[in-house]
């Protein structure tokens, strides 16, 4: 990829990200996270709530997994001990209060709903997006999905391909340890590692490196308005400096693209950006010559060639004749 080409992606996705994060211009009226045991997608979740709550965007929390009300959360809908009908009321009276406010319904996990109501999943979570809400949605994928015949049809699709096809944007989460393992297999030609479930232990549930606190990635598939997809991965620090969360001045965007991790750049990346921002080389390519070298190709005398002088003379080789060359030019005379 060209240098101006590959800055205009990051650039573009680096603002992408920003702006999904940040619910701007309604860029994704429905977005999904999918976590599991190796990396929980509740950091995810409570990045986007602290966004929002900054933004004067109301924030509506169904709840079927959190007890406590989170600091970021104006309003928690206790679905966990309701029925549809009634938690589905409350969400609707919560969006007709301010219908010109921005709304965020956040539900903290979709596996009890996608189990009892697989096939009215759809049109339940369209009934709450509108031109002033949005939906987050957090999706277990370690959970196994029910196989009761009373539950849904054998040849319906499953609750978790029903929310890929819904979801605008959909944000899988993983852990920065395990990423960064594979990589180092990849580079190796070695078989990349297993954690957790995927190891088929008995017993293992979690592997080593799971929820790392430093910080988690996110790979992004954002679907735009005209359809084309876009893919990126990021990573989310955890560890923010109080002096950025504090500041009131416009906070800098803390999530950065995993490429740029610098753990995860490869040496050769690393050692060009050293090279690019010491100054000491401008060009395209770097030989790489110690000092002796470069005084040994400068005094190296290369052919003589002479230049094309006129039209259609071409290009002519003269050789200079050394003392030490025997030739006799009467043998040669033809």
């Amino acid at each position: 990829m060209a240098p101006s080409s590959l800055q205009h992606r990051r650039t573009h996705n680096l603002l992408l990200i920003s702006k999904l994060l940040n619910q701007r211009d309604a860029a994704s009226p429905f977005t999904l996270v999918l976590d599991s045991l190796e990396q929980s997608g509740k950091p995810l979740l409570a990045e986007f709530m602290k966004r929002a709550k900054s933004s004067n965007t109301k924030v509506i929390l169904v709840s079927w997994e959190t007890l406590r009300k989170p600091r970021d959360a104006d309003v928690v809908v206790k679905a966990w001990k309701q029925s549809l009908r009634e938690w589905q009321t409350e969400i609707a009276s919560h969006l007709k209060a301010d219908p010109e406010q921005k709304k965020l319904i956040v539900f903290d996990s979709l596996n009890a709903l996608a189990a009892s109501e697989s096939s009215h999943l759809p049109a339940l979570l369209s009934s709450f997006i509108g031109p002033s809400s949005s939906i987050l949605a957090l999706y277990h994928t370690d959970v196994p999905e029910s196989l009761h015949s009373g539950v849904r049809n054998a040849y319906a699709p499953s609750a978790l391909t029903l929310l890929r096809y819904l979801a605008t944007t959909i944000f899988t989460t993983h852990s920065i340890h395990h990423v960064l393992a594979r990589k180092a297999a990849r580079e190796r030609s070695h078989a990349e590692p297993v954690f957790g479930l995927e190891q088929g232990v008995e017993g293992v549930l979690q592997g080593l490196g799971a929820n790392d606190i430093d910080g988690l990635v996110l790979e992004m598939e954002h679907r735009r308005k005209s359809g084309r997809g876009v893919r990126e991965w990021y990573f989310l620090p955890l560890r923010v400096p109080a002096a950025s969360a504090t500041s009131s001045i416009r906070p800098k965007e803390i999530v950065t693209l995993l490429e740029d991790h610098s753990e995860y750049k490869s040496p050769e990346e690393t050692d060009h950006g050293t090279a690019n921002t010491t100054g000491e080389a401008d060009t395209t390519f770097e030989i790489g010559l110690t000092e002796k070298q470069r005084r040994d190709r400068e005094g190296v005398v290369l052919p003589y060639f002479d230049a094309q002088k006129g039209g259609g003379d071409g290009g002519r080789i003269l050789y200079d004749i050394g003392s030490e060359d025997d030739w006799d030019e009467d043998e040669d005379e033809i």
